[in-house]
């Protein structure tokens, strides 16, 4: 199939069954009535219908393996919830069911983690977004979406941003037949400017003039994010104490800074 790969997760999809209309609702029903033979071959005879949906996803780059998995999850979970009173085909209530579960796998596992609070921020506010441009019949701005979910634009703003796809920084932008573009080319440096290169050897010419307590809080607060609090118990000092050690030590330090 894709990538020239017929076995995914040991199942060899060019031999998987096709099944007429009539056995595949017969099957359903029976597995629908609990019958867990009839519902392993009626799971196994619609895997056709996951592997075409994750197809949509496969440039993505994620292990097709991982997908079809997940895919066959939300297949499962379409049986389990269908009603034949529904009224629709099997596969027009699955499909939704298996993308919803691909997106939420693919949602849940990207290398930038963000907070559910921020993901429902942004799902409350593409919800209202759509259902506010279907009624007015136009774009609509992020002033009136924030007016009507009662959030803060700027709190928009921030979770529309943090839910975007992330953009590979070897990504072309511009190919003009010669040297190639790319996304990195792009963006300036601004960690290794020279006035932030001289900066940072200042500071840690700034560090080694500390006492060893100094140096110790000033890494411990700066270095491992720690609390007053805490470091006090590890020295065995007061919280006070760290707090006038530290301020020390950062207007020692300013000094080889300005």
């Amino acid at each position: 199939m894709y990538h020239n790969k017929v076995i995914i997760c040991g199942v060899d999809t060019s031999n998987l069954p096709k099944l007429k209309k009539e056995e595949k609702e017969k099957l359903l029903k029976k597995a629908l009535d609990g019958d867990e033979h009839a519902r392993d071959i009626f799971i196994f005879s619609n895997l056709r219908l996951v592997l075409s949906i994750i197809k949509r996803f496969n440039k993505r780059g994620e292990n097709l393996d991982d997908l079809f998995q997940v895919g066959c999850i939300g297949l499962m979970k379409g049986l389990d919830n269908f009603d034949l009173k529904h009224g629709v085909q099997f596969s027009t209530y699955a499909v939704p069911m298996i993308i919803g579960e691909i997106r939420r796998y693919l949602r849940d596992n990207t290398p930038i983690r963000i907070s559910r609070s921020i993901r429902d921020t942004a799902y409350k506010a593409l919800a209202a977004k759509e259902r506010l441009t279907k009624e007015l019949g136009k774009e609509v701005s992020i002033a009136l979406i924030s007016k009507e979910i009662n959030i803060s634009i700027e709190d928009i703003n921030v979770a529309l941003d943090a839910i975007q796809e992330p953009v590979s920084l070897f990504a072309p932008v511009f190919n003009d037949g010669g040297e190639t573009l790319f996304v990195v080319d792009q963006i300036s440096d601004e960690k290794n400017l020279d006035s932030k290169w001289i900066e940072k050897l200042s500071l840690v010419e700034g560090v080694e003039k500390l006492s060893p307590r100094e140096k110790s809080i000033i890494n411990m607060r700066f270095s491992e994010g720690r609390t007053q609090t805490e470091i006090a118990t590890d020295l065995g000092i007061s919280q006070a104490q760290v707090s006038r050690l530290e301020k020390n030590a950062l207007k020692s330090m300013k000094k080889y800074v300005t």
